[in-house]
């Protein structure tokens, strides 16, 4: 499935790099899913996105492709050894989001922030989230 899929994913995404093509079509196997997101021009809003999950995964590997490479779509795109409790910490600790990446996404879409922010701009911003985000606990 993976060695034709390169036409698929240029259907769905045609700005899809040849390189980008072939890591699917010759995915190591040790890589369970991957994801490619898409912006207009040089914007910084995606657009679109393709992930690719490998058929043959177990039903929890396959649940773990789903939640982070959708939640990586959305806008969380690094994973992160430093990344805890988190899905995104490659460990494979976690199957399923974690309420900090539940967090992690409240925050990036609140509506304060706006793509292309620098990360001075950002900062106060995420901090004033954090602690209302924070404050709504138990």
């Amino acid at each position: 499935e993976r060695s034709v899929a390169g036409a698929a994913i240029r259907a769905a995404a045609p700005a899809t790099s040849a390189a980008a093509i072939r890591s699917v079509e010759q995915m190591r196997p040790d890589i369970y899913c991957t994801a490619f997101t898409f912006t207009v021009g040089q914007g910084a809003v995606i657009d679109r996105a393709v992930s690719v999950i490998r058929g043959e995964l177990t039903p929890k590997l396959r649940a773990l492709c789903i939640h982070e490479e959708l939640a990586q779509s959305m806008g969380l795109i690094n994973d992160s050894p430093r990344a805890r409790p988190s899905i995104f910490n490659d460990n494979e600790e976690f199957a399923l989001l974690t309420r900090q990446d539940e967090l992690m996404l409240k925050m990036l879409y609140d509506p304060r922030l706006k793509p292309g922010m620098t990360l001075a701009e950002a900062r106060p911003i995420v901090e004033e989230i954090a602690a209302g985000l924070m404050g709504g606990e138990s």
